[in-house]
């Protein structure tokens, strides 16, 4: 244990740290590398692997990415940004490379080829792109002479444009709804809304007609007919759980989900522990996002507020995504479950968006004075 009266960079850490937050984000992990014993086997069997080969590679992934959330939450905010620069530009250069050498994989170009792995620049895009945006609003809102917004709309822009061009409409749509909700947040006027509400609408149709695989999917959601074998696979799993599951590793269903170890766990999690324990996972990613939400409320900073703010809606949005596919409420779209699913680039940028948040939500010195006043002025009591 960390003694309080001890000086130090892990001490000052550990106690500044919101522990929290710092649980939370280890559980989700522990409880991914759990399911990953009973969605990745049959996988692996039916690629004539080692029925463990994800499991190892999931623990494998666990260390670096355990070691990236801590090291970056020893971050100050002004450190936040300048690494948050550095991962945004490094993932936009590798973005355009996907476009040209990138791996096919279903038909899109998202995985770049580094030795015996594959990155998706994508995932690590997410979180700096967050951060980014919220100091350019920031910004702005400090000095309007500044064309924060205007920045933020046009990288918006490039984010999106490079994501259609992969295509990837689930991750623009991600991107979007996080940085519309932040531009909101930060003041927007009226007539941006109604003006990005319209271009929003617009881009969503043009994607619909001009993308066979996006209209695909819209249309087996909306009609139930053509290849829906996945997600009525999924269902079964879920519905055979039953409120308290079928025990672990006794699951048949899940034997048969293609993808069961990545972007339909909660699937297998509903079928082997039913759906008590899918509600309990629900709501540790509800508090996820309301404890965040409740740090912006209480910060000061425009910077701070924002990025909590967007990082913890980035979390929460793509949960429900990856949830709301598996429920059949939403068009199936790959998209992975933060900290649960199988995958090294995915769970490595998780752990950077719950690096930055842990490095945001510290308490300060200058913190804890904010706090102060704002208590004083909201009870009526004078300043000092």
């Amino acid at each position: 244990m960390v003694s309080r009266v001890e000086r130090g960079p892990v001490a000052d850490w550990f106690w500044t740290i919101d522990r929290l937050f710092l649980i939370t984000f280890v559980l989700l992990m522990g409880i991914g590398l759990m399911l990953s014993f009973a969605a990745s086997p049959a996988v692996a069997e039916r690629l004539g692997l080692d029925s463990f080969h994800f499991v190892k590679r999931h623990a494998i992934f666990m260390m670096p990415a355990l070691v990236v959330m801590i090291g970056l939450s020893f971050l100050s905010p002004r450190q936040v940004r300048r690494v948050a620069m550095l991962i945004l530009a490094t993932s936009l250069i590798m973005m355009v490379l996907v476009l040209f050498i990138g791996l096919e994989v279903k038909g899109g170009r998202r995985w770049l080829s580094v030795g015996s792995m594959s990155i998706q620049p994508s995932e690590f895009m997410k979180p700096a792109f967050v951060v980014i945006c919220a100091w350019l609003f920031a910004e702005h809102a400090r000095q309007p002479e500044i064309p924060g917004n205007l920045f933020a709309i046009l990288l918006f822009g490039i984010a999106a444009a490079l994501l259609i061009a992969q295509p990837d409409l689930g991750q623009t749509i991600l991107i979007g709804s996080v940085w519309g909700a932040m531009f909101f947040m930060a003041g927007m006027p009226w007539l941006w809304i109604v003006v990005l509400g319209v271009l929003g609408s617009v881009g969503f149709f043009g994607a619909y007609m001009t993308l066979p695989h996006v209209a695909g999917r819209i249309d087996r959601f909306l009609t139930g007919e053509g290849d829906t074998f996945q997600v009525d696979t999924a269902r079964e799993a879920i519905i055979r759980g039953d409120w308290f599951g079928q025990g672990p590793g006794e699951g048949i269903v899940k034997r048969i989900i293609p993808d069961s170890h990545t972007d339909f766990i909660f699937s297998v999690a509903a079928e082997e522990f039913g759906i008590v324990f899918c509600m309990v996972l629900v709501a540790i990613f509800a508090f996820l996002v309301l404890r965040g939400l409740s740090h912006a409320y209480k910060e000061r900073n425009d910077f701070n507020r924002l990025a909590v703010s967007g990082l913890v809606l980035l979390l929460g949005i793509q949960s429900m995504i990856n949830i709301g596919v598996n429920l059949e409420l939403l068009p199936a779209k790959g998209m992975t479950l933060p900290l649960i699913s199988y995958g090294g680039s995915s769970m490595t940028a998780i752990c950077v968006t719950a690096g930055f948040i842990l490095a945001l939500t510290r308490r300060r010195p200058e913190k804890r004075a904010q706090e102060r006043s704002l208590f004083r002025s909201v009870a009526g009591v004078p300043a000092e």
